[in-house]
């Protein structure tokens, strides 16, 4: 039998799968968080409180990023905690207008607890692309789902249909996808009052790594992190406006003037879907 031949039985076989009335049984549930808070009992975003996620934070994440999932993991209290705080998220009331820098803290600091709460139920694991399956299966950015108002929110749903659409190109070093390519989880909460500082020191911290940013001075060739590539339109129409855009944030000045007038090749670095642990030997007995 030919490979080709192979191929055409193949996706046959996959189509008659798909079509069938029984294909209903191949579907996930979505995992569930937070709860349904009858609309007499929501607050304004501005009054949903993060304590209990920045105390988790300052509790399990180092000043690099990395998280001691281990630890947290074995610790019932603080699963426990993570669980209260993502049910806090479910009393905002997102149809009272809201000021910007508290909707862009709130769901920053929603998808973010979402995501490690998502990698604790999975842990130990080496990378959250074990568990992003494309066609059949569970996939934790699509069916790990937040309730809030009577809403249930995806990961993708609110990178892709909230965050992005706020406008704030800098979203994209400040939510964590678990992996080491990532931005580093910020090991405090997102506060309205201070975003603008938090979000800036972040981005600048983004870009003084060799993992996300380096510069070829003598073949005038600017490595990016896979982020700018992927996301590109957020930071501007083209190449160009992009590179113009986080010109300001990058570490050396004569990297700064390159990037701001263009002069350069861009290149974009491979991305580091290893998981952001701490635990390093247990990072290398799961296969990282």
């Amino acid at each position: 039998m030919s490979v080709q031949f192979q191929r055409i039985a193949w996706l046959f076989g996959v189509a008659v799968v798909l079509a069938s009335p029984s294909h209903r049984s191949l579907a996930v549930d979505p995992v569930m968080v937070g709860r349904k808070v009858p609309l007499a009992d929501r607050v304004l975003a501005n009054d949903v409180r993060h304590d209990l996620w920045n105390h988790l934070l300052q509790q399990y994440v180092n000043r690099a990023g990395r998280v001691n999932y281990a630890t947290w993991n074995a610790t019932p209290a603080d699963l426990q905690a993570l669980e209260d705080y993502l049910t806090e998220l479910s009393r905002a009331n997102h149809q009272v207008a809201t000021e910007k820098a508290a909707k862009l803290a709130y769901w920053i600091n929603a998808y973010n607890a979402l995501t490690i709460h998502g990698i604790l139920r999975e842990y130990p694991t080496s990378s959250i692309r074990n568990h992003t399956a494309k066609v059949f299966g569970y996939n934790i950015w699509k069916d790990l789902r937040l309730t809030v108002g009577d809403v249930n929110y995806s990961l993708h749903h609110i990178e892709h249909q909230i965050l992005r659409k706020l406008g704030e190109p800098r979203i994209h070093f400040a939510i964590v996808c678990a992996s080491r390519g990532c931005p580093r989880l910020l090991n405090e909460a997102y506060d309205a009052q201070r975003l603008d500082q938090q979000l800036t020191t972040n981005t600048r911290m983004f870009f003084s790594t060799s993992a996300n940013f380096q510069y070829d001075v003598r073949r005038q060739v600017i490595h990016l992190s896979s982020i700018l590539d992927w996301f590109q339109t957020d930071f501007g129409s083209d190449q160009a406006a992009m590179l113009k855009y986080v010109s300001s944030y990058l570490p050396t000045r004569p990297a700064r003037q390159a990037a701001n007038f263009g002069t350069v090749e861009v290149r974009f670095l491979d991305y580091d879907w290893n998981l952001n642990d701490q635990n390093t030997i247990g990072s290398q007995r799961f296969g990282q």
